[in-house]
């Protein structure tokens, strides 16, 4: 088994969207969840696409704020972007970066505050 199944897996089995960007803003991945999230906008069709393409020039100009902090140190990696009050959760930029520390790209990462309404181990 290579290490690159666990990591996919990881995400694939995430509850919460996750849409993976490289620097250009083309979408190069997006989990079963996020599929399903967007799928009224195309779904994983949008693989391949500038998520630029899907906002709104305000949100655009905050992407490309936030992708430009990423870029300026290797400290800087993470962004609270936005509460969603109907979801309940917090949303943030997360900077993806290789093994030496140069940023690659970047995800949207959702961290709802709902508690969890299963009994512990439940299965």
């Amino acid at each position: 088994m290579e290490l690159y199944d666990f990591f996919k897996s990881v995400i694939d089995m995430d509850i919460a969207a996750v849409v993976i960007c490289d620097l250009s803003h083309k979408i190069v991945y997006m989990n079963p969840a996020a599929k399903e999230r967007y799928s009224k906008r195309g779904g994983g069709k949008l693989v391949g696409n500038s998520l630029l393409d899907c906002h709104n020039k305000a949100s655009n100009d905050k992407i490309l704020q936030v992708v430009e902090w990423f870029g300026k140190s290797s400290q800087n990696n993470c962004v609270y972007t936005f509460y969603n009050e109907k979801e309940n959760k917090d949303v943030y930029m997360i900077a993806l970066r290789n093994k030496d520390g140069e940023l690659i790209g970047y995800y949207e990462k959702h961290e709802y505050r709902n508690r969890e309404t299963a009994s512990f181990y439940e299965i």
